[in-house]
């Protein structure tokens, strides 16, 4: 079953990426005005983050999320044969904060957004950094389309470590020097359990995990945000979000992330992965120890 996944979209993966985004232009299109793949839920989200657009403003960060989010899979489809020299030409970072951590001999975590494209990122990092790149991941439960991202996301060196089995997947680097890209803006399962804060003006409840491992290893923290130059080229943006996490409240390294987050996504609406119910939790007001939000908690 692999193979027939495998060799179709090795072949495709040769074509030209012109010829490819028009492919990608034709199913954004068709998406929109034909099947509507969560349209409803995608200008929800945009109500409730931009209240303060109009509807025809909303609808054309809409429009421009769906090619995104198409161009996505068609880039990670040119992933599966393409060159080191394309995928640097193709996404490009200024690697010095990460440069000076690894040469003070400590271990660095990296979080970072569902921003654009973090298939191209996951595969480029390896080339800019001498950490031992660690990418915490969701398998699929489609076993031969797994396989095939397992390949794509290692090809060029990056470790994959399953979030269903983490604490034991890292143990075989837990001597190495690694760099360790954790997805922040995760909704967690439980939200008994979470971090509530506002975003975007609304009580949203966001994972303890980043936050805790960073605090209970001391290990530096740098805040990554991916933006489009121009079609099919990215690049990265690193900011220091905690060098001593122990030092700072319980909570703070959230709150510093959430509005790097929240900045990034109002710079580059449409480069955020809007077709998930990022509000579907109501808030309640038991949750209210679990507030970390500067602001007063909710009623």
């Amino acid at each position: 079953m692999y193979y027939v996944v495998f060799i179709p979209l090795y072949l495709l993966s040769l074509l030209p990426l012109p010829v490819l985004y028009l492919l990608s232009d034709v199913i954004s299109a068709f998406n929109w005005y034909v099947i509507g793949y969560r349209k409803k839920v995608v200008l929800d989200n945009l109500r409730i983050a931009f209240p303060e657009k109009t509807e025809a403003e909303r609808k054309t960060i809409a429009k421009k999320f769906y090619r995104n989010f198409v161009d996505n899979f068609i880039e990670t489809i040119k992933l599966i044969t393409a060159s080191r020299a394309f995928i640097t030409r193709h996404f490009q970072l200024d690697a010095n904060p990460l440069n000076e951590l690894h040469r003070s001999g400590r271990k660095c975590q990296l979080h970072l957004g569902h921003n654009f494209n973090w298939e191209v990122a996951n595969v480029a990092m390896p080339y800019y950094t001498d950490y031992t790149f660690i990418v915490v991941y969701m398998p699929i439960k489609n076993k031969a389309m797994d396989r095939l991202f397992m390949y794509l996301r290692t090809r060029t060196g990056s470790k994959m470590l399953p979030a269903t089995n983490m604490r034991n997947a890292i143990v075989p680097y837990r001597s190495t020097q690694y760099l360790l890209a954790l997805v922040a803006d995760q909704a967690p399962g439980d939200v008994s359990k979470a971090y509530w804060l506002n975003f975007f003006g609304q009580p949203t409840p966001f994972v303890r995990g980043p936050e805790s491992g960073a605090r209970v290893g001391e290990i530096p923290v740098i805040f990554s945000e991916i933006y489009k130059v121009k079609r099919g080229y990215y690049r990265a943006r690193l900011e220091v979000g905690a060098e001593n996490p122990r030092e700072l409240p319980e909570g703070e390294l959230t709150r510093r992330y959430i509005a790097f987050l929240e900045r990034s996504i109002s710079d580059h609406p449409d480069m955020w992965l809007w077709s998930h119910r990022r509000w579907k939790h109501p808030w309640k007001p038991e949750y209210k120890k679990l507030w970390i939000g500067q602001e007063q908690a909710p009623l």
